[in-house]
């Protein structure tokens, strides 16, 4: 309780500081920030103690913690933090940008990415820094480990786009295309993707000619998949079981569409089903009798249909 009373700023007070970057008042914005980080860290230091076995985040959802624990199998205890750091640190980070103060911002978003390592628009942020910085690697990687984390299909997209750009720059055009035809199946109809694409098209006609195969298989012998994390999905569909059983139907036609927009309406179909057996099997385990058979039709039966009827 104590630690409660003494947090170092509100929600409202990281709000009033947004609402600056909003309006572009960064002279206004930026001192504001600084002020609430240095009362962050200062609390941080004693009340946020990493150790072997304890580590703090401030995920916004209950799918972040699963997809984190699935993704990264981090065998400490997670202990959500009082106040959304990530927030704050990626809020600060985003001023820094606008005063193309780039190492300032580097650190700051580092900062966003480690309180939220599954917030992909972190990662994709802190990777536009390091380019503005120079580190092609730097974004490479990060634009990388967004597919691995990513939940949305624009963020998979996105980070697709930028690793075309770094294969083009590579001169790997079959890879670049690779990246292209992944980034228009999951956002055909983002600018950035569009964009690219047609930068693509104009500077390698060639790599036209290959077919899907050839260019996934280049995408992947350069060490990309070319399909977004499958277990991205899984996560969603638990959690849509989860809040279905729990009477969300709102909660978990949100989740299943998610899911769906990310790996397609069949695959998303699929993994609903080996969900649901799989805690049939379990239920059965714990009540000592065999897998009952199918239930009714559920929240997340019904956004798969619709996702079928969409396709």
């Amino acid at each position: 309780m104590d630690q409660m009373r003494d947090l170092p700023f509100t929600l409202d007070d990281l709000a009033h500081a947004e609402n600056f970057l909003a309006q572009g008042d960064i002279d206004r914005a930026l001192p504001y920030l600084q002020d609430l980080r240095d009362a962050a860290e200062e609390y941080i230091a004693s009340a946020c103690v990493t150790t072997d076995e304890v580590q703090y985040f401030s995920f916004a959802d209950e799918f972040e913690w699963l997809a984190y624990r699935r993704v990264e199998r981090d065998p400490r205890r997670l202990v959500p933090s009082p106040l959304p750091f990530d927030r704050l640190y990626a809020a600060l980070g985003f001023a820094y940008i606008r005063q193309n103060e780039y190492t300032l911002a580097r650190d700051s978003l580092m900062q966003a990415v480690r309180w939220d390592p599954m917030n992909c628009a972190h990662r994709l942020n802190l990777a536009g820094v390091f380019r503005s910085l120079g580190n092609a690697q730097e974004w490479a990687s990060l634009s990388h480990s967004v597919i691995e984390r990513a939940s949305d299909p624009v963020s998979a997209a996105r980070a697709y786009v930028n690793l075309a750009l770094f294969f083009m720059d590579e001169e790997n055009a079959a890879a670049a295309e690779g990246c292209v035809r992944a980034a228009r199946r999951l956002a055909e109809d983002d600018a950035l993707v569009a964009q690219v694409a047609d930068r693509m098209a104009a500077e390698h006609p060639e790599a036209a000619e290959l077919t899907d195969a050839e260019a996934a298989g280049a995408l992947e012998s350069a060490g990309v998949s070319a399909e977004p994390n499958a277990e991205m999905a899984v996560c969603l569909i638990m959690c849509a079981t989860d809040a279905a059983a729990q009477g969300k139907t709102d909660e978990a036609t949100r989740f299943t569409i998610r899911a769906r927009d990310l790996v397609g309406a069949p695959a998303a179909k699929a993994l609903i089903q080996l969900v649901r057996e799989a805690d049939a099997e379990l239920r059965a385990e714990r009540e000592g009798a065999a897998p009952a058979g199918a239930a009714g039709v559920s929240a997340t039966d019904g956004a798969a249909e619709e996702g079928n009827q969409d396709a």
